[in-house]
């Protein structure tokens, strides 16, 4: 599982010219699912993402996590991220988990990162989303679980 954090000021996500979810300042968490991850990998990385501390203090140190400064999270499916470009020109996306084992780890991911106390947003799984996003900082970080 990979989570790609961006750290925002603002960021939202529109289905078919509908804003279906938008937050203030946090996280643009870009989620990754490939076969065989785990609902124990979702809620590991999920405790990460809520506890990482790349949040500005009062001293402009990256040193507030989002539960620490109230931040939120916009939780947006990502499957490309296990593109494997490696041969040729057109990337292959045989890593990545398909819909059906992906979209219930998707939700596992959200739900454990509520229960963590993070306000949390979400895309539209499997739906063609346009992202807006301003990076702040910019600051942005690749997870692993």
């Amino acid at each position: 599982m990979r989570a790609l954090i961006q750290r925002v000021s603002q960021a939202r996500v529109e289905v078919e010219g509908e804003t279906v979810a938008a937050i203030g300042t946090g996280f643009l968490v870009l989620l990754g699912i490939k076969r065989g991850d785990t609902t124990a990998q979702a809620a590991q990385l999920a405790k990460k993402v809520a506890a990482l501390r790349i949040m500005e203090d009062a001293e402009g140190r990256l040193n507030l996590s989002l539960r620490d400064c109230g931040g939120e999270a916009l939780v947006v499916s990502q499957f490309t991220l296990y593109a494997d470009a490696s041969h040729g020109r057109r990337p292959s996306f045989t890593e990545a988990a398909p819909g059906s084992e992906a979209e219930p780890l998707y939700q596992a991911f959200v739900d454990y990162l509520r229960r963590e106390g993070v306000p949390v947003e979400t895309g539209r799984f499997g739906a063609r989303m346009k992202v807006a996003l301003v990076n702040d900082g910019p600051v942005t970080l690749l997870l692993e679980s």
